[in-house]
């Protein structure tokens, strides 16, 4: 009897056992999927090293398969090796050390070109100009070098020296420069000052390190000044750290106010931000300036401020990203930016547009509809939405820029004529004052002319293509009278073209003139002259009433009857 008894134990123990292996291996299985495809690829790249007929890079093709990684999840997952940590540094900190100019390639000079010295940095201390053309940096010709190319050469460790041979325009012989290499740092607020007696103006364009601090020392000096209201913009601003976004809230927000949560796989990457400090002003009237660059940190701060009803957002719906990114040290100074949490604003809502594991048939990521959005609340009661953005509370309609416009820009005709006029006029009136004369802008339509500009129009690519789908489905010879005559309606006309879209071109072209004369500060000043979305941030601003009754919650009135 207890031979049998121990059998039966046996056998219960091995069914047990059996049990415990098979849930243990289910438990595993993603594990040894891993160390699968990691010994695969290990393997793979052996073979190829010692079998492939040519010599393999290794950094080379190793960085090729993590990139093409990386890029079946977000365009935010970054892997980044130790020659772009600077990069890195840069993108949070907003600083570097170089010469501190914008640099661009000029197609015709095959050249990089200095496109606009930044003010108190060694560019524009030793005398460079916006036109001048890079020929040489200690002895290196340039000739055909990218933009990123001449920048990494233009860059390195703060108190190093080169020589710079460029050529300006309106010189017969090269000029020669040494320039010292000083700490970089571009500013988060370029500009900010007073729009009239009453309402103040901050861009911030950028959330980097300690902007919250030139945030705050603007908007003390605006109220010293006498602002009453304020218009913040963020328009064109990418985002950046999450820290600095809740910074800026607490100063239109009383101390101990939820703006913001994190949710994420791990324990670690969730989290609730309160406001911690107290505050500048919380109820100075405040409009937010948005378009569809303004992204992550910049979403935060304008969606936070339209749940909490404590601002009127202005512009275009915001881009809609509502990721989070953390930085991990990988082996050999290496970087790896990574996704590791959505975030989530006061009404709960994420404002993320695209879904990148959802994909089409070639492998393009998919755009939330707003079908599929939902509903959520301000502490007011109004109705806001998640997926897709921060959509505003007054909506400007968006310019509609000429493609006439883009072709001028990119094949520098603008950037050229900008040069010839500053060399005929060195000295300019101030950017508030400043316009181009008619007299000058029918220099500019002669140059255009006189030179080889072409340039496709959107509607003449479109009508082809429709005849080529008319050919496909027959249709051809019945219509082809009318396209006939719409290709004759369509035929260029660049005499046209100059006149009919000047103000458009004339404005850009005031804003290559005097940025070459007072810097990025002189050049905001001049788009700020004729903005619209700043016109009906003041305006808001300027009518209580109207500004009160944005913020109000949204009440429903219910008929009754009586019978």
């Amino acid at each position: 009897m207890k031979k049998f008894v121990n059998k039966k134990l046996a056998i219960a123990l091995g069914i047990v056992f059996i049990a415990c292996s098979l849930f243990s291996f289910k438990g595993d299985n993603r594990n040894f999927q891993i160390s699968k495809n990691l010994d695969i690829f290990n393997s793979v790249f052996k073979e190829l090293d010692l079998f492939y007929v040519d010599t393999i890079d290794p950094e080379k093709v190793i960085s090729v398969g993590i990139k093409a990684m990386l890029e079946q999840l977000d365009p935010y997952t970054v892997y980044y090796p130790e020659d772009q940590s600077e990069d890195l540094k840069m993108m949070t900190t907003g600083k570097y050390a170089g010469i501190g100019s914008v640099i661009r390639f000029h197609k015709k000079k095959n050249h990089v070109v200095i496109a606009e010295p930044y003010e108190n940095m060694p560019a524009a201390e030793v005398g460079l100009r916006a036109g001048d053309v890079l020929l040489e940096i200690d002895g290196k010709d340039l000739s055909g070098k990218s933009t990123s190319e001449v920048s990494d050469m233009l860059r390195g460790e703060a108190g190093t020296s080169f020589m710079l041979k460029v050529e300006r325009p309106g010189t017969l012989q090269p000029i020669e420069f040494k320039i010292t290499r000083k700490n970089v740092q571009t500013p988060a607020v370029p500009y900010y000052g007073m729009m009239d007696e009453q309402v103040g103006y901050i861009l911030l364009s950028s959330f980097t390190e300690n902007c919250s601090r030139d945030v705050r020392r603007a908007l003390i000096d605006l109220k010293q000044k006498g602002a009453t209201s304020l218009v913040l913009d963020l328009r064109g601003n990418h985002g950046g750290l999450m820290g600095e976004a809740v910074e800026i809230l607490n100063l239109f927000l009383p101390k101990g106010v939820e703006v913001l949560s994190t949710k994420g796989k791990l324990k670690q990457a969730s989290s609730v931000s309160k406001t911690t400090k107290e505050p500048l002003d919380v109820s100075m009237p405040l409009a937010v300036l948005v378009d569809e660059e303004s992204a992550s940190a910049s979403e935060i701060v304008a969606g936070a401020l339209q749940d909490l009803d404590r601002a009127v957002i202005v512009g275009t719906r915001t881009y809609g990203k509502g990721l989070v990114q953390i930085i991990r040290d990988l082996p050999y100074s290496g970087n790896l930016k990574i996704t590791t949490s959505k975030y989530y604003i006061p009404s709960g809502r994420c404002v993320q547009a695209i879904n990148y594991q959802n994909r089409d048939a070639i492998g393009r990521p998919e755009r939330i509809p707003d079908s599929l959005t939902h509903v959520f609340h301000t502490a007011a009661g109004r109705e806001v939405r998640d997926g897709g953005g921060v959509t505003p509370d007054i909506i400007v309609k968006e310019e509609k820029l000429p493609t006439i416009l883009y072709y001028l820009v990119n094949d520098d005709v603008l950037f050229d004529y900008a040069t010839d006029y500053c060399l005929k006029n060195p000295v300019i009136a101030t950017p508030e004052t400043f316009t181009l004369s008619d007299e000058d802008y029918a220099d500019f339509k002669e140059q255009v002319k006189k030179s080889d500009f072409t340039y496709d129009k959107e509607s003449e690519k479109a009508l082809k293509a429709l005849k080529e789908i008319a050919g496909i489905e027959g249709y051809i010879e019945d219509a082809s009278p009318e396209f006939e005559a719409l290709e004759r309606k369509l035929t260029h006309n660049l005499e046209r073209d100059l006149d009919h879209f000047s103000k458009d071109i004339k404005r850009l072209i005031e804003d290559e003139i005097i940025k070459r004369n007072y810097f990025q500060k002189g050049a905001i000043i001049q788009q700020l002259k004729d903005d619209s979305d700043l016109k009906e941030a003041i305006r808001i601003l300027a009518d209580q009433t109207a500004y009160k009754k944005v913020l109000a919650p949204v009440v429903t009135n219910q008929l009754t009857s009586s019978k």
